[in-house]
């Protein structure tokens, strides 16, 4: 592990020299924010929709700008540069086990996603929105938005494993903007049309936001909560194994 926590500071180190980077993980979630709610909040009244329990739409939009936010991460293009420099190469003929190689990045990403998270979040609360679940599912909406995160980033360090190239690596990331819009982000899922209720039940996405969206509007109710760090802790067992069994081939 503390090879992990070395190389895991060096992919900070790389986030912090490039600050330019990290702009449009803030401010391009805060724009939907903005325009989501600009559009659709005199539809949804907080005082006449139900969904809402008595807040804004703008808490009930929060969920789609934490993930979103959550998937702008950089290591992937950073593991590209490392493999197109010659680094990578180092870190393979390196005694140290390909994990460490794999997990590195992601602590980084970790504690990238953690600030980003807490950062949007508290400004949402400047706006008025408020975490029905009290501190801890204040704690509970930042960790499992920077969980989801370290999800992302690692299937993008997939792509850049397979084709070592920058160009391929940011267009794979366009394929989280179909996901995020075939879950209900605009109402719950009760109300979408019987065809995209189907396509938002097996997106996994939609447990994600799902649980988030619990955690602001309602009080902890588990039975809500544990299905998207289900589904997170699913998926990152998946993708930490798909990465080192990648590392492990890479030729």
């Amino acid at each position: 592990m503390s090879q992990s926590w070395v190389l895991g500071q060096r992919a900070l180190r790389e986030g912090w020299r490039t600050p330019e980077a990290l702009l449009p993980t803030l401010f391009i979630p805060l724009f939907f924010l903005v325009v989501n709610v600009g559009q659709a909040a005199k539809i949804f009244p907080a005082a006449s929709t139900e969904f809402l329990k008595g807040q804004s739409y703008a808490a009930f939009q929060l969920p789609n700008s934490l993930l979103l936010a959550a998937s702008f991460g950089t290591a992937a293009l950073f593991l590209v540069e490392d493999i197109e420099g010659g680094y990578f190469d180092k870190l393979r003929a390196a005694p140290i086990p390909r994990t460490a190689i794999v997990l590195g990045r992601l602590i980084a990403e970790l504690v990238k996603g953690l600030l980003i998270a807490a950062a949007l979040v508290l400004l949402s609360l400047a706006f008025g929105i408020s975490i029905a679940s009290g501190p801890l599912g204040f704690v509970l909406v930042i960790a499992l938005t920077a969980l989801w995160s370290v999800v992302f980033v690692g299937f993008m360090q997939l792509i850049a494993l397979k084709s070592r190239s920058a160009a391929a690596t940011n267009s794979g990331g366009l394929i989280f903007f179909p996901l995020l819009f075939l879950t209900p982000n605009f109402v719950p899922r009760d109300l979408l049309t019987r065809p995209m209720e189907i396509a938002a039940t097996f997106n996994p996405v939609t447990y994600v936001m799902e649980t988030l969206r619990s955690l602001i509007l309602d009080d902890l109710t588990w039975s809500r909560i544990l299905p998207g760090f289900a589904v997170v802790a699913a998926l990152g067992v998946v993708m930490v194994m798909l990465n080192v069994r990648v590392i492990r081939t890479y030729d």
